[in-house]
């Protein structure tokens, strides 16, 4: 029951896996298999008696199948074989038909095989053609970059290298032309640098060497334009009355007229005049800018360059040995330094950060440092006021030019005070030669004058005024010729030293105050020192040096006329607070005082020179009864020399007169106390006094007025009063009253009357050898012993006390 029950459970679930082995596919077998193996023991067994049940059942279907299509079948191979010999029939001509296809399809194959060959060709073609419009731009654009090099378009051809990395070559990259160009680019780029570094080497030497044209070209134009201000500056001073000189000289010329003149000179020098763009090509430093900017280097570039500059500034800034020697040297130097700069002005405004203000400012500072140090330095040589001042010329167009460029130039203004002191220096040197040789060509005599017109003249040359000279002729000028060609050179270094001040952009006082201590120095010290020198010449006479006093004191009363040739051409007024005034009278007073005592100097060298003429008998036993010659013709010399001195200040004539009473009186003192005159007898001392009483004759004469009472006479009251003690011989009254206020002999002093005494003594001795045998000449000469021994106690006396 238990296997019957047991298969009873196991058929249903057979039939349904050989349901599914009928029905699914084959490829699901596998696992419908693998079920029965899992099932119950047996199962396999049951499953294969089941199986084979199947197949009986299915192969009983076939069977009655079989039987129920077999008349069908049988009559279907009936037919069969009756088609069988159309078949054959049909297989001959299919065999037939298909070769006759076979011979004629050959020639379509081909002709098929020609056209598949030709569309294959057509479309590589067009491969080709499509790659190729591919490469034509690359090609174009590295051809048209190969003629941008050979043009030297450098710039455009890295332009050109940028499109073709950025655009044109990623297209065509896997093509090996393309490496080749993009591997070629980097070396065109270092060609490119390396031309463009070349051109521009080129450039900083063509600069270098025309600096100097660019320089004048620059200055020319400033100078130009300056003219043309100044003319028109002119034209509205004479419209609005306000001239700022005024030259006595010559007439004024019409400022309308110097206008014109300016104007039509402008006009014909301007297409003569260049700009410096017109002078210097600058595309190779836009170029070389360009490139390196294009290539990322532009501050390498801007290092070289401003490197390079500052050498060449350094080398323009160095001056020539012989530079002081002409004017042409400083002009070669400030043109070529103009040139550098006008150059570095333009390179400023026309590129961005190439150059910057800043960096300009700064090479000027340098710059200019160095050029006030060559200036001062080689302006010291200069000696030639001319040329000084045409320096000076030179240094203000330099300053005005460099300052419409925007550079700063008050530092060279403020050498040009420097250079003004330098060049006031040698004018006045100048000057000093000018002074020498008019005091040389003078005759130190009135200006004679025989008619109106010769007076004219003079006056035209020198502010004079006396209305005596003017009402009959012929006359003679207190002053000599001199003094007018002093007076008119005067005014020329005034003249000289304005041209100095012109275009210092100084205001009107400041070249008045300028003008006026210029002429000061040249009077104070100029012609101070020359007047000096001139009155210590050996060869000026007294009557030189009278007309040298007379000179100066009509330069001094000029003074006041030069003061107003001053005003006149600053047009700044005298009464102004701060105007110097010319130092005439100081200058002239000293001059004067150093005449006045070279004066009483040479009168006394003259006294001097008369008095080595004498020629005393110092031994004579008897005077001759007249006075000596050589100081009768002394005494005419003075009268006449005195009568001279009436042209002079009468303190100054009275000074010289007292002066060389005196100094004779003293010579004449000295006479009689030589040291090597050992013996002077009575004789002598008589006849010395003949020639003392016409020296006392000549004082009271009053040989220059003025004198009050017999002051002239007390030049000799030492003399007198000597010569009166030995005359008459009254020792014991000089004895008793000696010391006394009131006495007879008070200017004897004791040492005078002991030394003369005992030269009478030894002579008494000598010559009187009878002396002991007359009583007369014993007691004198025991008289003569008891005086000396009196003035011996009184010296000693006196001595003691001292």
């Amino acid at each position: 029951m238990a296997e019957s029950g047991e298969a009873l459970g196991t058929v249903p679930e057979h039939e349904r896996i050989l349901q599914e082995i009928e029905s699914t596919d084959t490829a699901c077998v596998g696992p419908t298999l693998r079920s029965v193996y899992d099932d119950q023991p047996n199962a396999h067994k049951r499953f294969m008696e089941k199986l084979d049940a199947c197949i009986r059942n299915h192969d009983k279907e076939i069977e009655k199948m079989c039987n129920f299509h077999h008349q069908g079948f049988v009559d279907a191979i009936t037919e069969l074989l009756k088609v069988r010999a159309d078949a054959e029939k049909l297989k001959v001509q299919v065999t037939d038909t298909n070769r006759r296809f076979q011979d004629a399809g050959k020639e379509v194959i081909v002709q098929t095989e020609d056209i598949i060959r030709c569309r294959i060709q057509q479309r590589n073609i067009i491969t080709v053609v499509e790659k190729l419009q591919l490469c034509l731009p690359v090609l174009e654009m590295y051809t048209k970059l190969k003629e941008q090099m050979s043009a030297k378009r450098y710039y455009s051809a890295l332009k050109t290298m940028e499109q073709l990395e950025n655009v044109y070559f990623p297209r065509v990259s896997q093509y090996r032309f393309c490496q080749l160009m993009i591997e070629n680019l980097p070396k065109l780029r270092e060609d490119i640098k390396e031309i463009s570094m070349s051109d521009l080497k080129d450039f900083l030497e063509s600069i270098r060497k025309h600096s100097d044209k660019i320089g004048e070209t620059a200055m020319k134009q400033a100078q130009q334009q300056k003219t043309f201000s100044v003319a028109l500056q002119k034209q509205n001073n004479v419209k609005f009355g306000k001239n700022m000189y005024i030259n006595d000289r010559i007439p004024e010329e019409s400022n309308e007229i110097v206008l014109k003149h300016a104007i039509e000179e402008e006009d014909e020098n301007e297409e003569e005049v260049l700009s410096v763009q017109d002078l210097v090509d600058f595309s190779p430093v836009y170029r070389c800018l360009h490139i390196y900017s294009v290539l990322g280097d532009e501050e390498t570039f801007e290092n070289y360059y401003r490197k390079q500059r500052k050498k060449q500034a350094r080398l323009v800034l160095q001056p020539q040995s012989n530079m002081h020697e002409t004017v042409d040297g400083y002009r070669r130097y400030f043109t070529q330094i103009v040139g550098f700069f006008v150059v570095e002005d333009h390179i400023l405004h026309v590129t961005q950060g190439l150059v910057t203000r800043a960096y300009t400012d700064e090479l000027w500072n340098m710059a200019l440092s160095k050029i006030i140090a060559v200036l001062r330095a080689h302006s010291s040589y200069c000696t030639d006021p001319d040329l000084v001042l045409e320096l000076k010329n030179l240094i203000v167009i330099f300053a005005d030019t460099l300052q419409g460029y925007g550079f700063p130039v008050n530092r060279l203004f403020d050498l040009l005070f420097e250079i003004r002191d330098q060049y006031n220096e040698t004018l006045l040197k100048k000057w000093a030669g000018v002074f020498r040789d008019i005091f040389e060509e003078d005759n130190y005599s009135p200006i004679p004058i025989v008619n109106e017109e010769e007076y004219k003249i003079v006056i035209s040359k020198f502010p004079f005024q006396d209305p005596d000279l003017e009402k009959s002729f012929p006359k003679k000028f207190p002053m000599s010729q001199s003094v007018p060609h002093i007076y008119i050179q005067v005014k020329e270094f005034i003249y000289a030293s304005l041209k100095f001040s012109e275009s210092l952009h100084r205001s009107s006082t400041e070249i008045d105050d300028m003008l006026r201590k210029s002429t000061n120095l040249l009077l104070t010290r100029t012609l101070c020192s020359c007047l000096l020198n001139l009155i210590r010449k050996p060869h000026i006479g007294l009557t030189e040096l009278v007309q040298i006093i007379i000179n100066t004191t009509h330069l001094e009363q000029a003074c006041k006329y030069l003061e107003d040739f001053i005003t006149n051409i600053t047009n700044i007024s005298q009464e102004t607070v701060h105007t110097t005034r010319l130092y005439g009278l100081s200058t002239f007073k000293d001059a004067r005082h150093a005449a006045e005592g070279e004066i009483y100097t040479k009168l006394n060298q003259k006294i001097d020179e008369f008095v080595q003429l004498a020629d005393y008998d110092w031994t004579m036993s008897e005077p001759d009864g007249r006075a000596s010659g050589y100081l009768m013709d002394l005494i005419n010399f003075l009268r006449s020399i005195f009568q001279v001195f009436t042209h002079l200040p009468g303190k100054v004539a009275q000074t010289a007169c007292m002066s060389a009473c005196q100094h004779l009186s003293t010579s004449l003192m000295q006479m009689l106390l030589d040291s090597e005159l050992k013996q002077i007898s009575m004789g002598a001392v008589q006849q010395f006094n003949l020639d003392v009483i016409q020296c006392e004759l000549f004082a009271s004469s009053e040989p220059v007025p003025g004198f009050q009472g017999d002051t002239l006479q007390l030049a000799f009251i030492d003399l007198r009063q000597l010569l009166d003690l030995f005359m008459v011989w009254d020792w014991s009254t000089y004895l008793a009253d000696y010391g006394q206020p009131a006495s007879k002999y008070l200017r004897v002093n004791p040492n005078t009357a002991l030394t003369l005494l005992e030269k009478m003594k030894d002579t008494s001795k000598k010559n009187n050898i009878f002396a002991q045998f007359r009583k007369n000449d014993r007691d004198k000469q025991k008289l003569i012993e008891t005086v000396v021994k009196q003035l011996r106690s009184l010296v000693n006396g006196m001595s003691q006390h001292t």
